[in-house]
């Protein structure tokens, strides 16, 4: 009876460590990774009037594409590092008619990095993060002239639509 209740206690007593070793500080997790990543470099690349081949050659293959919105590619990516909060990434890339890169959105702007802040890492710039849903949208301020969102805005402005050429048919007459 004696050597039973013993034995009951030292499994009890070992199932607990087992369960408290789950949870211990010092257990290394590892950072999830999901969906494309996306980094400032590949968004610094993109340019107004780059084909579709282009655009995948540099940001790889859409997440999502739409069948309601042909003209538009989703790439997400999100990332929980060693068991912390799960932080999540979006940029829709948008073009027009003639398969030409006219539109970019998103959570990366050109020139800011936030790779090092996903990961936690400090490079000294600051980097903000997206507004909440229930803060009304600001005013958008007119760049400053000579700055490098001004420069874009100048570039998006310019970019002239060219048709994509039309092959002649091959001749299937006999000769």
């Amino acid at each position: 009876m004696q050597n039973t209740k013993l034995l009951l206690t030292s499994f009890t007593f070992v199932g607990l460590l087992a369960l408290a070793g789950c949870s211990f500080p010092g257990v290394y997790k590892i950072d999830i990774q999901q969906g494309n990543v996306v980094t400032q470099d590949m968004i610094d690349q993109l340019r107004p009037g780059m084909t579709r081949r282009q655009v995948r050659f540099i940001m790889g293959n859409p997440l999502l594409t739409d069948t309601f919105h042909a003209d538009r590619w989703d790439y997400l990516y999100s990332i929980q590092p060693g068991g912390g909060e799960r932080q999540q990434e979006r940029v829709s890339v948008i073009f027009n008619g003639n398969d030409q890169l006219v539109s970019l959105s998103g959570d990366f702007m050109p020139g800011v990095s936030r790779d090092e802040a996903l990961l936690g890492k400090d490079n000294g710039t600051n980097v903000t993060a997206p507004a909440q849903e229930s803060e009304k949208p600001k005013s958008e301020v007119p760049a400053k002239p000579g700055s490098l969102l001004d420069k874009i805005q100048k570039d998006v402005d310019g970019v002239q639509t060219v048709p994509v050429p039309t092959p002649q048919p091959l001749d299937t007459s006999p000769q």
